[in-house]
């Protein structure tokens, strides 16, 4: 397949052999959130954003796997340098018992692993002061260890802060966060002492009389954390106004209360900036990422995290080799291919292409945005979005929802011209035959 070519072709969707895959998935399968019956066939061309299927459908991936690839499929910026490794097995050890090394010395070694992940990270946080790290297995666990270095840090940690339509994650202990949707955490048991208001200056405003010392009832010094995503995902791609992340930093520090950013989908180049903070006059005290960096990671300075031994530790995180060497490459490409300038430009003409799109359909298309290549399609209904979703992808474009009645649109950093024009096509299309 080359990508200069490519083009989504659909014969039928869920094709025969992609419905036996899911009917054997679902065999031994927990009901989960699979949105639809796509099968991406791992053994068949892909390239940038394209894909195939079981049955040769070839889908335009405008999911990126929510932010997970940041890259598309077999980029030759990742794949290339990764071929010439000669990689070992076990790829995956229980790291945070012993270290790895990857032959040499660190400063003279062509593998790069996971201290090498962790040296990067610091080095794209020192703008906030960061110096260290803590590789875990995913976003969530990412968050719930910034949970708990900032409860360790705090004298009387008793309560915690969120906002409406916040999501952070599916364990347990970030379910207590999440305010985006209600069967998230419905009947499961919730940590104490979160307190969550609107994600806006009136949400602000609210916190301000909560933590007054005199006239509120939460008091600051027992306030453990601030946490909130720089741009709400699963909340519906909301992206606050300049003023409302102001505030919230001022707030923060007038009170002495530790800032976290939620950037697992947000971060590693998504808005074309390597963290959607720095858009901000925002300085977070500790930056949760995952989904592009293939690992979790809880990054913050080394005063607010513990001293004491096994306060915090991960099977596998620190341990996950290969997934270490993706993303260091990772941020490594996107640096050396200045692809935080190219998400920047390519996210301004899509995002004009899909003002032109709602200007199209007046009456069901209320409102689009984007931060770089985090992009969104709000509808009338939430019935419309859903039937949008699947007459896209009846059309051979892959697109997710989020929020009540948002669609979201995520391509790869590199994304081509060609590409976003044939996406705002078949965008285009799906709208008119769900309208008709």
């Amino acid at each position: 397949m080359q990508r200069e070519k490519a083009e989504p072709t659909v014969q039928k969707l869920p094709g025969p052999k992609a419905q036996e895959w899911v009917e054997f998935h679902s065999e031994a399968a927990a009901t989960s959130t699979y949105v639809y019956d796509f099968v991406w066939d791992i053994t068949e061309d892909a390239v940038g954003p394209f894909c195939t299927d079981p049955d040769g459908n070839v889908l335009l991936d405008f999911t990126s796997h929510v932010a997970a690839a940041p890259l598309g499929y077999n980029n030759p910026k990742l794949m290339d340098k990764l071929r010439e490794f000669d990689l070992v097995d076990p790829l995956k050890i229980a790291g945070q018992d012993f270290y790895v090394s990857t032959g040499g010395t660190p400063d003279d070694t062509e593998l790069p692993g996971p201290a090498h992940l962790m040296d990067t990270l610091t080095d794209i946080t020192e703008q906030y002061g960061m110096d260290t790290v803590f590789l875990s297995n995913s976003g969530a666990e990412a968050v719930e260890n910034a949970m708990k270095i900032c409860y360790d840090n705090c004298e009387q940690p008793k309560y915690g802060l969120t906002f409406e339509g916040a999501f952070h994650g599916r364990t347990l202990g970030t379910l207590s966060l999440n305010r985006s949707k209600s069967v998230h955490r419905r009947d499961f048991p919730e940590l104490s002492g979160i307190h969550d208001v609107p994600h806006s200056m009136a949400g602000v405003e609210r916190l301000r009389e909560k933590l007054d010392p005199d006239h509120g009832h939460i008091p600051p010094e027992q306030v453990a954390f601030l946490i909130l995503e720089p741009v709400q995902g699963e909340g519906g791609y909301q992206i606050p106004e300049p003023e409302f992340m102001r505030a919230v930093n001022d707030l923060c520090d007038e009170h002495d209360i530790p800032l976290i950013a939620d950037e697992i989908q947000s971060g590693v180049g998504r808005t074309g900036e390597m963290w959607a903070s720095d858009h901000f006059d925002f300085e977070p005290d500790v930056i949760t990422s995952a989904k592009a960096l293939r690992v979790g990671a809880t990054i913050s300075s080394a005063d607010i995290f513990p001293e004491e031994k096994s306060r915090i530790s991960s099977t596998w995180g620190a341990g996950d080799i290969l997934s270490s060497i993706q993303g260091t490459l990772t941020v490594a490409a996107i640096r050396e291919h200045d692809l935080l300038s190219h998400a920047t430009q390519a996210g301004e003409r899509f995002l004009g292409q899909l003002e032109d799109l709602q200007e199209s359909h007046p009456e069901t298309v209320v409102d689009v945005r984007g931060l770089g290549l985090m992009t969104a399609v709000e509808f009338d209904t939430k019935d419309r979005r859903e039937a949008v979703v699947d007459a896209a992808l009846q059309r051979g474009l892959l697109t997710l929802g989020c929020g009540q009645k948002t669609l979201r649109l995520l391509p790869p950093l590199d994304v081509r011209e060609r590409e976003l024009d044939i996406a705002v096509d078949l965008l285009d299309d799906a709208i008119d035959h769900v309208e008709s």
